[in-house]
C-alpha cells in the first residue's frame, strides 16, 4: 500500500504540468480554428457575392451543378474540421488522465476498506475466541477450586453451595468442554449451585441442586441417595 501511495503521489505531481501543456495546445488550436473560420466565412461571402453578380450579368449559368465554391474555400472547411477533431481528441486525453487517477484512487480506497473490514472481523473473532477460552478457563479453575478432590467436610459443601442458582434445565443448554470434568447424576459439567455428598467414598461427590431435589443448601451433613442407602444398610447390620 505504501509503494502504491508513493507512486500515485509521484504521478499526481506530474499531472498539473501535463494538463497545462494539453490545455495550452487546446488554446492554440482553438485560436487557429477561429482564424480559419473567420477567413473561410469571409471567403464564402465574397464568393457568394461573385456568384450573384455572375448570375445577374449572365456570366454564370443558373445550373446547380455549375455553381460551386472555390477549392480554397472547401480546403479551409476541411482544415477547420481537422482542427476541431484534434481539439476533441486532446479534451478526451485530458479527461482520461484525470479519470485514470480517480479510478486508481477509488480502487485503492476500496481495497483498503475491504482489508480494514477483514482485519476488524478477524480481530473481533479473535477477541470472541479469547473471551470464550478465558471464560472456560476461569470456569474450569473455579470448578477445580470448589470441587476438586474428595471433599469430606461440611465446610467444603457449604462453600460450593454459595454459587448463583440456575435452573436444572440449564444442563441442556450449556456447551460442554470435552476437557472439563462432569458431575452429578446427570453426568454434566458444573453450573449453578451444587452440593457435595459427605460420604467419603461417594463415587459422584458433587450434585446439582435441581437434580437431587434441593432448593437451598442442606443443614448439617448431606448424603446422596446412593450413599444414604449404604449408610442405612450399615446401620441395619
Amino acid at each position: 500500500m505504501t509503494s502504491f501511495l508513493d507512486e500515485f503521489q509521484a504521478n499526481l505531481e506530474l499531472l498539473p504540468n501535463i494538463l497545462q501543456k494539453k490545455y495550452a495546445l487546446l488554446r492554440d488550436l482553438d485560436k487557429s480554428l477561429q482564424d480559419i473560420l473567420r477567413q473561410n466565412g469571409q471567403r464564402f461571402e465574397q464568393e457568394l457575392d461573385n456568384i450573384k453578380q455572375g448570375l445577374l450579368s449572365g456570366s454564370v449559368t443558373p445550373e446547380p451543378s455549375r455553381i460551386r465554391f472555390s477549392d480554397e474555400a472547401l480546403d479551409e472547411q476541411k482544415h477547420s474540421i481537422r482542427i476541431a477533431d484534434e481539439k476533441v481528441a486532446l479534451a478526451i486525453q485530458a479527461y482520461d488522465l484525470v479519470d485514470t487517477h480517480i479510478q486508481q484512487l477509488d480502487q485503492y480506497l476500496k481495497t483498503s476498506e475491504e482489508e480494514s473490514r477483514r482485519e476488524k472481523e478477524l480481530a473481533s473473532a479473535a477477541a470472541s475466541s479469547d473471551a470464550n477460552v478465558d471464560g472456560s478457563s476461569k470456569s474450569g479453575r473455579g470448578s477445580e477450586g470448589g470441587r476438586g478432590g474428595r471433599k469430606k467436610t461440611r465446610l467444603a459443601a457449604s462453600a460450593a453451595s454459595t454459587a448463583p442458582a440456575n435452573p436444572p434445565s440449564m444442563d441442556l443448554d450449556v456447551p460442554v468442554d470435552p476437557n472439563e470434568p462432569t458431575y452429578c447424576l446427570c453426568n454434566q459439567v458444573s453450573y449453578g449451585e451444587m452440593v457435595a455428598c459427605d460420604h467419603p467414598d461417594c463415587r459422584i461427590e458433587w450434585f446439582h441442586f435441581g437434580c437431587v431435589g434441593l432448593k437451598e443448601k442442606p443443614k448439617g451433613k448431606w448424603y446422596c441417595s446412593d450413599c444414604a442407602g449404604k449408610q442405612k444398610r450399615r446401620k441395619g447390620k
